[in-house]
């Protein structure tokens, strides 16, 4: 029998999540949520979707319902992620996975009581190319991957509207596009436990609703009135295996062009994530650079949602771990929101992650 799903928050990246439950055979769309009813009944509508709420405490106590995806604003992942457990739905959030690490906690708390699949959307996680890689790295072609170093910069792109409320947002471009740089780094390095974080975080040019000639994506809600969130952040996180990850990205930034760029330093090899993927190694003496066949990602980046889907519908069903599952969210907090603290008290961040000698 198909999966009763229903999707909380019909924003725009609800499309992505809709879009891939319908072509999955195994789900039925039978529930949409969003405080804007008539934009509900709109996807309703497109998806053939069977009821409509407003409210997702209602629709939670639908014994009809076995699972949600959470596609809200990220101030309300948590408190719906964890009414949806306890309610006995399995849940895949959007990331960030929330706001504070005491907010992780909970909701990994909330998972652990429920016996229920929780995944978290790091969808470069289901990346053909991400997977390609991996399959080197765990065969051991680059060796011991000491450093990383990502970046994502555009140079105008401030979406304004939620992304630029801190309140909801939780941040600006550290949280909404350091979370996917930064996972895939660290992802692909093993998941090392973080040691410690120093950070800087700007908020010097504001959303620049100024400039004319050049487009961006703006949020539905946009106000060039309304920003409290940072234009950049950078980092250097510390792992307690010693590896390293640097980082920079911003939302706004007098940059020549947009640039996102995604590099890995083995003790046998490297290799480039971004702009294309690319494998370094060496052989008879020579340095070689390597480059995977595999399918270029589309610009609405169906593949890996519908990767990231069939994989959550998959555990639903047969009850096995995510490949991103809720502990790799709360370590992911703990990251983000050192960077933040780092900036603020302008000093490293130190975790204690295992109990210290007396």
């Amino acid at each position: 029998m198909a999966m009763k799903v229903g999707v909380i928050g019909a924003g725009s990246i609800s499309e992505f999540h809709l879009k891939a439950y319908m072509n999955n055979p195994d789900v039925e769309l039978y529930a949409i949520c969003d405080l804007n009813e008539e934009r509900a009944k709109e996807k309703a509508a497109k998806y053939g979707i069977k009821f409509v709420h407003t409210n997702y405490e209602e629709m939670l106590q639908d014994p009809e319902l076995e699972a949600v995806s959470v596609c809200t604003w990220n101030n309300t992942h948590a408190p719906i992620s964890i009414a949806a457990l306890n309610a006995g739905k399995h849940v895949l959030s959007e990331k960030p996975l929330c706001k504070t690490v005491d907010e992780a906690l909970r909701v990994e708390e909330a998972v652990k009581k429920s016996n229920k699949v929780f995944q978290i959307g790091y969808v470069r996680r289901y990346e053909p190319s991400t997977n390609v890689l991996k399959s080197f790295i765990d065969s051991g072609d680059l060796g011991e991957i000491y450093y990383a170093k990502a970046s994502y910069i555009r140079r105008l792109g401030n979406p304004g509207g939620w992304f630029a409320d801190k309140e909801r947002s939780g941040g600006g471009p550290l949280i909404d596009l350091g979370v996917h740089i930064i996972d895939i780094c660290w992802y692909l390095m093993g998941k090392p436990k973080v040691k410690s974080v120093s950070g800087n975080v700007y908020q010097k040019l504001g959303n620049r609703s100024n400039i004319q000639n050049l487009s961006f994506y703006k949020a539905a809600d946009y106000d060039p009135n309304v920003n409290t969130v940072e234009d950049m952040a950078n980092a250097l996180v510390r792992f307690e295996n010693g590896a390293s990850i640097f980082v920079d990205v911003s939302f706004t930034a007098h940059a020549k062009k947009d640039e996102i760029s995604l590099k890995l330093y083995g003790d046998k090899g490297g290799a480039e994530v971004d702009p294309n993927l690319v494998i370094m190694s060496e052989k008879h003496d020579t340095i070689l650079n390597t480059e995977p066949q595999v399918d270029p990602i589309s610009a609405d980046y169906a593949v890996p949602f519908q990767n990231e889907i069939n994989h959550f519908i998959e555990c639903c069903k047969t009850g096995n771990r995510p490949i991103s599952p809720i502990e790799d969210g709360v370590e992911m907090m703990k990251i983000l929101c050192g960077i933040y603290e780092s900036s603020e008290k302008k000093s490293e961040i130190h975790f204690n992650t295992e109990p210290q000698p007396v």
